[in-house]
């Protein structure tokens, strides 16, 4: 949940390890800190750390002359310990010889904590990461790579640790496990991070960290082992965008820009699937045709925004492939011992590729032989590497907590998905799936349409800011996006939202309805319009705000709408891609009336990679 940088080489450190938390912020910004290295000043090793946000560390820094070419710094998404100065990272051991930075949770840290205060260690936080500075102190012996492997060894939980000493000038250690560090490599310097945004800006040539590896970065280049000590090689990736995509470019948020980027982002996720033969093809897939012909069931394992992406993939995959579609939020799966077999198909979703409930769905659909299929934004990560498939979404670095265009691409993907199974199981022929393929071609085009048209949109979440509850409705393909529309707005303006199905208001929800409360309807037409119609009606007899989204033409719902958002004409089951749209302009206007940063809602992180 948090976001690490580390740096060797030869520019000012400082300036490397800053500019790189500033792109990691919204991975957790409860605290920040550096520790910075000078060879020249005797090895002295400067920290500094503060609470709050990284321009709480920047203005403790403004002024301060810090050298040094070798640097790691942090971004804190809080677990263990409040966000305060004294637990904020880097942590360091009682010589102050050793600086360490930590994602993650170390789970028998109680244990060795009190093991270290009885050996006479003091330890001055409240964080789990403190005693791993210690137990390295203990450890080392000139070897700090050596060091580090051997306390690794012993700890439980999930981690990424990036260390360094002040006897080893040239010399940054990072291990993982369970969560990620990617390593970018570059001429005479290289770096650590939890993702690549954080050094795009120095190079583009990457390669990321398996499970229980440790690295030692130099100067003069790169050695990854296990915790054995034994060498392992591995394989770099290009990263195909450069710095402009991680830039706000003009918008006061980074959620605003990328709401914009939609359409470009659904013709990259669907761009050149179809191969020279005229059918849809994956990027990495070692299934073959005869085991997914052999398919009896399919789960689709996800978290937060994605899971409601995963909701609208039940919808077409059952159409298209009937099959038997069951949707599990990943905190949830694999306690509940679900019944997998080598039959089933788990499609795992997942912007960043390192959800820890997902990953660790994953990691259990295996055990029970299943097969899997990732859909994710990010090349080379945990659950992308420990999939038999692999859908890359191509959406390009999201910054913004708040997913908008990473789940966009990920409904562009569970359609292509349903596709191609379709294609393979012979459930839909090839001509069928090439006319489905070229509706969905058509859905950038109408997003921009969207887009141009939220005025009115903007202008009514303004009016409605004042509000503290507000309901979204939705039957059939709408009723994920009703659940989307809510949660964004629970993440944004803190407001209380609640999205549910338009047939259940009656069994109980109607009781919440009041004179005046804004309830919005997604109502784009499909078979279940003159139901939802009817639901309408019910709720404005009883003093509802009514907000409908509805389909051009479409006059059914116009004398019931005290307001409405009209959308392109569109495929009924390709309609959550328009009707997402005004949801999130929507929720981020409403919040930025309320005076709120859209792009770093509080209490939240970009990627949780904690359980």
């Amino acid at each position: 949940m948090c976001g690490i940088v580390g740096y060797v080489g030869e520019q000012p450190a400082l300036d490397v390890v800053l500019e790189g938390l500033r792109r990691l912020e919204y991975r957790g910004y409860d605290s920040a800190g550096v520790a910075v290295l000078d060879p020249s000043g005797g090895g002295a090793l400067t920290v500094v750390r503060r609470a709050g946000k990284l321009a709480n560390l920047e203005a403790a820094l403004a002024g301060r002359d810090i050298s040094g070419t070798l640097g790691i710094g942090h971004t804190r998404w809080a677990t263990h310990g409040a966000p305060t100065d004294r637990n904020a990272h880097p942590h360091v051991d009682c010589t102050g010889a050793i600086a360490i930075v930590h994602n993650g949770t170390i789970e028998n840290f109680a244990e060795l904590r009190e093991g270290l205060e009885m050996r006479g260690h003091e330890l001055t936080s409240d964080t789990d990461t403190e005693a791993v500075a210690h137990l390295i102190e203990e450890r080392y012996a000139g070897d700090l790579p050596a060091a580090v492997r051997s306390v690794c060894a012993e700890l439980d939980g999930s981690f990424v640790l990036v260390v360094t000493h002040r006897e080893q000038p040239d010399l940054v250690v990072g291990a993982r496990r369970n969560l990620p560090l990617v390593v970018g490599i570059g001429d005479g310097e290289n770096f650590l991070a939890s993702d690549v945004t954080a050094f795009i800006a120095h190079t583009r040539e990457a390669r990321a960290l398996d499970q229980d590896q440790v690295v030692e970065l130099r100067r003069s280049g790169v050695r990854v082992t296990d915790l054995d000590g034994a060498e392992v090689e591995g394989e770099t990736f290009h990263v195909d965008w450069d710095t402009a995509a991680a830039e706000k470019a003009g918008y006061d948020y980074f959620m605003l820009k990328e709401i914009q980027e939609q359409p470009a982002a659904v013709s990259e996720t669907i761009g050149g699937r179809i191969g020279a033969d005229g059918r849809l093809r994956l990027d990495e897939l070692s299934i073959s045709d005869e085991d997914v012909r052999g398919f009896e069931k399919v789960f689709i394992v996800a978290c937060g925004s994605s899971y409601h992406s995963g909701l609208v993939g039940k919808y077409a995959i059952e159409r298209w492939c009937r099959l038997s579609v069951e949707v599990e939020m990943g905190s949830e799966f694999r306690y509940r011992d679900p019944v997998l077999d080598r039959h089933t198909l788990v499609i795992a979703v997942s912007q960043s590729g390192e959800t820890a409930d997902t990953l660790e769905a994953v990691r259990h659909a295996r055990q029970q032989r299943a097969w899997v299929m990732a859909i994710t934004n990010t090349v080379g990560s945990s659950i992308a590497r420990e999939s038999d498939a692999v859908f890359y979404t191509r959406g390009g670095p999201e910054i913004a907590v708040a997913s908008t265009k990473a789940v966009m691409t990920q409904l562009s993907a569970v359609y292509l998905v349903g596709l191609y199974l379709a294609q393979v199981r012979g459930t839909r022929d090839s001509d069928e799936v090439r006319s489905h393929f070229h509706d969905l071609a058509t859905i950038p085009a109408l997003i921009t349409e969207v887009l141009s048209r939220m005025d009115g949109t903007r202008k009514l979440a303004r009016d409605l800011s004042g509000e503290e509850r507000v309901l979204f409705l939705g039957r059939h393909i709408g009723y994920p996006m009703a659940l989307e529309g809510a949660l964004k707005l629970k993440e944004l303006a803190y407001v209380s939202a609640e999205g549910m199905p338009a047939g259940e208001i009656k069994h109980g929800p109607i009781a919440l309805i009041d004179k005046g409360t804004p309830v919005v309807v997604l109502a784009t037409r499909h078979a279940l319009q003159p139901k939802l119609v009817t639901n309408i009606q019910e709720i404005r007899a009883r003093g509802a705000r009514t907000i409908v989204v509805a389909t051009d033409g479409d006059e059914s719902v116009t004398p019931y709408a005290d307001h409405l958002i009209r959308l392109p004409d569109t495929k009924s089951l390709l309609s959550p891609m328009l009707t997402l749209v005004p949801l999130q302009v929507f929720a981020a206007e409403f919040a930025m009336a309320r005076g709120l940063d859209v792009d770093q809602p509080r209490n939240l992180a970009k990627s949780v990679t904690v359980e």
